[in-house]
C-alpha cells in the first residue's frame, strides 16, 4: 500500500458527499494489479493518479475492456459493507472469457474492492433521509480491466491492467421517485445472438449512445432496446427491464444477448416476499405494448446498481403507451424500499448477500 501524500482535506470531502451526484468526483486511491502473461501481480493500493499509456496500447484500437459497478453501504452502527461482490466478480470473469482476455481470481476481485473501500471508508457517507426516503447515499466500485500491451495488429493482447476506482454516489432520487419515458428504437440494436450483449464490455456501450440521443430527441429519458428482428425486448438503456402483471407475475425478459444484472437477480428472489412469481422468459414487444394499453401488464421497472429500480411510466413507440395510471406502481416501489433497506442494513439479510468491510 501506498498512500497518497495530498488526501483530499475534511472539509472538501464533506462538501462533495453533501451533493456527490454520480461519478463527477473519486476518492484518493485505487486498486490495481497487471497481467503479463504469468499470471497477476499482487494488487496494490496507490494514490488515485493519470494513467500514462502508449498510443499503440491495444485497447485504443481493438476495444479490449471491460468493467463492473457495485456499490458499498454504511449502516447505522457505522459498519461498511458490499453488497454481492461475488455475483460482480463471476460476471467479469465471464466478460474477460468473451473478449479473449485473462480472468480475474474471485478472490482478487473482491481483495480489490474491500481493500479500497476500507483505505477510503472516509468517503462511504452516511445516508441522509431525503423526501425520497431514508437515504441512498452510498460509495460505487468500478472495477475494470484493459489491455495495454504496445502493438498493432488484430490479437488478444499479452498485457493487462485491472483497476478498482470509487466514487460517491448520491440518492438517485433525492425529491422522491418519479418514472421514466421510454424510446422504441428500432433503427438501433444494441446487441446480436453471438456477439458482445451477455459481456459487460466498453464497445457495447458505446455503440448504445447514438440511440440514446435519438430518445431524448423524442422526449424520452432512454431506450427500450429489441432484438436483431425487432420483435423482442431486450434491456433499457443500461439496465434490465422487468414487468408486473395483473395475475402476479415478475417478468423480466430472457435472452442470450441481455446483461445478467446483479439487481435483477436479486429482486426476482425477493419476488415472492411481495406475492409475485418470478418469471425469465422471451418478451415480444407486441405482447408488452398490447398487455400495457389493455392493463394486464399494471408496473413496469428497469433495475441496475445505479438507480436499484427506477419506474418506467410510459413507452413511446408509434404512440405513447401509458403504463397503468402513469404513476411509479405500488409493487415497484416496495421492491425497490425492500432491497435498500437490505443494502443499507436496515432489516435481515437471510441470504448472506452482505460482506462486511469494516
Amino acid at each position: 500500500m501506498t498512500r497518497t501524500g495530498t488526501p483530499t482535506a475534511a472539509d472538501e470531502r464533506a462538501a462533495i458527499l453533501a451533493d456527490p451526484g454520480f461519478g463527477r468526483h473519486f476518492t484518493d486511491h485505487v486498486a490495481s494489479a497487471r497481467w503479463t502473461g504469468d499470471g497477476w501481480t499482487e494488487p496494490t493500493i496507490s494514490p488515485l493518479a493519470d494513467l500514462a499509456m502508449h498510443p499503440a496500447a491495444a485497447v485504443m484500437h481493438y476495444g479490449q475492456s471491460i468493467f463492473e459497478g457495485l456499490k458499498a453501504y454504511r449502516h447505522a452502527d457505522d459498519s461498511v459493507w458490499l453488497f454481492r461482490p461475488d455475483r460482480n466478480a463471476a460476471r467479469f470473469a465471464r466478460s474477460a472469457e468473451r473478449l479473449s482476455m485473462p480472468t480475474l481470481p474471485t478472490e482478487l476481485f473482491v481483495s480489490a474492492a474491500t481493500e479500497l473501500v476500507a483505505t477510503d471508508r472516509d468517503w462511504v457517507a452516511a445516508p441522509t433521509p431525503t423526501a425520497g426516503g431514508p437515504g441512498e447515499q452510498s460509495l460505487y466500485l468500478r472495477p475494470f480491466m484493459f489491455a495495454d500491451e504496445a502493438f498493432i495488429g488484430v490479437r488478444p493482447a499479452k498485457a493487462y491492467t485491472f483497476i478498482t476506482m470509487a466514487s460517491p454516489a448520491g440518492p438517485y432520487f433525492p425529491g422522491g421517485i418519479t418514472g421514466v419515458k421510454l424510446w422504441v428504437c428500432r433503427d438501433w440494436t444494441r446487441a446480436a445472438l453471438g456477439g458482445t450483449g451477455a459481456a459487460k464490455c466498453g464497445g457495447n456501450y458505446a455503440a448504445s449512445l447514438i440511440a440514446q440521443q435519438q430518445a431524448q430527441a423524442q422526449g424520452c429519458d432512454q431506450v427500450l432496446w429489441l432484438d436483431v428482428d425487432r420483435r423482442h425486448v431486450e434491456e433499457s438503456g443500461t439496465m434490465n427491464l422487468c414487468l408486473v402483471t395483473v395475475d402476479g407475475e415478475l417478468v423480466t425478459p430472457q435472452s442470450e444477448t441481455i446483461l445478467d444484472g446483479v439487481t435483477r437477480d436479486s429482486l426476482l428472489t425477493l419476488a415472492a416476499d411481495h406475492g409475485l412469481t418470478p418469471v425469465q422468459r422471451p418478451v415480444e414487444i407486441a405482447e408488452l405494448l398490447s398487455r400495457i394499453d389493455d392493463r394486464t401488464v399494471s408496473e413496469v421497472f428497469a433495475c441496475g446498481t445505479a438507480a436499484v429500480v427506477t419506474p418506467v411510466t410510459s413507452l413511446l413507440d408509434a404512440k405513447e403507451h401509458i403504463v397503468a395510471d402513469g404513476a411509479p406502481g405500488p409493487l415497484t416501489v416496495a421492491l425497490r424500499e425492500h432491497l435498500l433497506d437490505l443494502q443499507f442494513g436496515r432489516r435481515p439479510d437471510p441470504y448472506g448477500w452482505l460482506r462486511q468491510i469494516c
